[in-house]
């Protein structure tokens, strides 16, 4: 049994480049490299589900290379690197392109073992084998990686956001479609812009609320909008009852959404001379939301200490 085959995130997997859906200046980059027909050795770096493995594997496909994927957050030791890797990239391809190893996930491999055992890989099999590296937060990889590495980052700018989320749009209506599942337009985009940009959680989703047969307005209430004047509200009354409970209301959406929508309303939410602190309280602690062992602790803390340490506007 295929798993791809009823997971649709795999199903619906993009395998070409010209099919994810991407920022035009990184359409432009990726496009260029299939019309080389020359991969390199890239780090990606972006929030979770935005496309990075996905581009990965479709730039390999595309460019007919051979290629492995490891899970460094499963598999990121030494031994990986002195066995799968050496093992694969050694051996010549049973075409004329470069292999391809795909390491998912580096940032959470050994900075202290692999990591510096990779730049010698990376110089040893240059004539046979590229490097392709996908991280959350390029800033847990070793300096001398990144030198080696072209760094593509697939945040997206605001300004084309708007696109961007109408792509996906089309993208989950044709899902819909070939899935035979009746949906309504307004939830439907009710669900793209509660999620995005991570592409991976709308269709997951997506899938999930199918199982009715149907995409309604019952689902509107499923999609939790993050709302930051009780929150501002509550923060700004020092009521830390209230912050909590706002904490395990939203737990369902995605951290980066809230850190980001927080960060987008400083002005509106305080002081102007508390907006910087507020700044490196968001930078600090999104930082840790990356390998903390409890998310709904490290929100909670978050929001305190912006409470505690901010002085918010008069309403």
């Amino acid at each position: 049994m295929n798993i791809d085959h009823f997971v649709w995130a795999e199903k619906y997997r993009p395998s070409s480049i010209s099919e994810c859906i991407l920022s035009k200046e990184n359409a432009s980059t990726f496009s260029s490299m299939v019309k080389q027909g020359e991969p390199q050795n890239l780090m990606l770096s972006g929030p979770a589900g935005c496309g990075k493995t996905t581009v990965a594997k479709a730039l390999c496909k595309d460019l007919g290379c051979d290629y492995i994927l490891i899970n460094c957050s499963e598999d990121g030791n030494i031994d990986t690197l002195r066995t799968k890797i050496r093992g694969f990239a050694s051996t010549v391809s049973l075409t004329s392109a470069k292999k391809v190893v795909i390491l998912d996930e580096f940032d959470y491999s050994n900075a202290n073992s692999i990591q510096p055992a990779l730049r010698g890989a990376i110089e040893e099999f240059s004539s046979n084998c590229r490097f392709i590296m996908t991280c959350n937060w390029p800033s847990r990889i070793i300096d001398p990686l990144h030198s080696r590495c072209t760094h593509i980052s697939f945040v997206i700018p605001y300004e084309e956001r708007s696109t961007l989320a109408t792509n996906m749009f089309k993208r989950v209506k044709h899902i819909l479609d070939t899935e035979k599942v009746s949906y309504n337009d307004s939830a439907l985009a009710t669900l793209v812009n509660s999620h995005f940009p991570d592409f991976r959680r709308i269709i997951n989703e997506l899938q999930r609320y199918s199982v009715s047969g149907m995409i309604d307005i019952g689902i509107l209430s499923q999609c939790k909008e993050i709302d930051l004047k009780k929150l501002a509200g509550y923060m700004s009354s020092k009521n830390f009852a209230e912050v909590r409970k706002w904490v395990v209301n939203n737990l369902e959406n995605n951290n980066t959404d809230i850190f980001r929508r927080i960060y987008d309303n400083l002005t509106d939410m305080l002081q102007p001379a508390s907006i910087p602190q507020a700044v490196m309280i968001i930078a600090e602690y999104q930082y840790k939301a990356a390998f903390v062992a409890d998310q709904e602790i490290n929100m909670t803390a978050f929001l305190v200490e912006i409470m505690m340490q901010c002085e918010f506007r008069k309403k």
